[in-house]
């Protein structure tokens, strides 16, 4: 059984929007100043995707090495395909947007695309304060998508075998991670208002018979950025943090 959202008052979000502009130290300092709760949230606003990913290492370490309590980063990104680890790169067609970088990282999945009017969160958690399991955090991230979608009134779902949020047959959210010594890295991209003709430069996530959507396209009035974000927060609250909350009552 899905988790009811709890009526909540605004949810705490650190707000750092600085472009990172190639060294993501400054931002970094910046957030291990701010980190006084057990799971922190930051707002970076609109980033190019190779500084973000710097940023995503050197949190990551930090928190291996229990420098720092748990964080989730909140963002959009300039346009990027990104290639998973296995990825096929024959994904990527030629007809591909030319003004979009092309990075292969080190989460799993295949080709995706990341993008201005998509939310982008990066969770990095240590999953031995909640659960050591790889299957409960995915299906985890897609219950939080799920409940937030239905706050907006988007009735959504999962499809067996695959990850990701879905309505119809048309994907809305896409997911891939990295997880190293229990941390997690990457994490997910929910459609606000993307510009869905980047999606036709690549077989998103490998999946032919597919589409994508966007959560703009599935309603009749405008959500903006920070309503979605907003959303989002609340249901990771009411989702993820209850595990840690017990897990520290142990």
């Amino acid at each position: 059984m899905m988790s009811e959202i709890p009526v909540l008052e605004s949810q705490q979000c650190h707000h750092v929007i600085q472009k990172i502009n190639g060294d993501p130290i400054p931002i970094y300092n910046q957030i291990m100043s701010l980190c006084d709760e057990p799971v922190n949230y930051f707002w970076l606003g609109r980033q190019s995707f190779q500084p973000v990913w710097d940023l995503q290492k050197m949190i990551h370490a930090a928190r291996v090495e229990n420098r720092i309590p748990d964080v989730v980063l909140l963002l959009e990104h300039d346009p990027v395909y990104t290639f998973g680890k296995n990825a096929n790169r024959d994904h990527l067609l030629p007809s591909y947007s030319k003004d979009a970088d092309v990075i292969s990282i080190d989460r799993g999945g295949d080709v995706t695309f990341h993008g201005p009017g998509q939310l982008i969160v990066y969770p990095i958690l240590n999953l031995r304060d909640y659960r050591k399991s790889v299957s409960w955090y995915m299906r985890s991230l897609e219950e939080v998508v799920i409940l937030t979608l239905k706050e907006f009134g988007i009735e959504s779902h999962i499809r067996d075998g695959m990850t990701g949020v879905w309505i119809d047959d048309e994907k809305i959210c896409a997911m891939g991670v990295r997880l190293s010594r229990w941390v997690s890295m990457h994490g997910l991209a929910l459609n606000l208002d993307t510009d869905l003709a980047y999606f036709n430069g690549i077989i998103p996530c490998g999946i032919f018979e597919c589409g994508v959507t966007s959560l703009n396209e599935q309603t009749r009035y405008d959500i903006s950025m920070p309503q979605l974000m907003e959303s989002f927060m609340k249901a990771f609250k009411a989702v993820i943090q209850p595990t840690l909350e017990k897990y520290e009552e142990l």
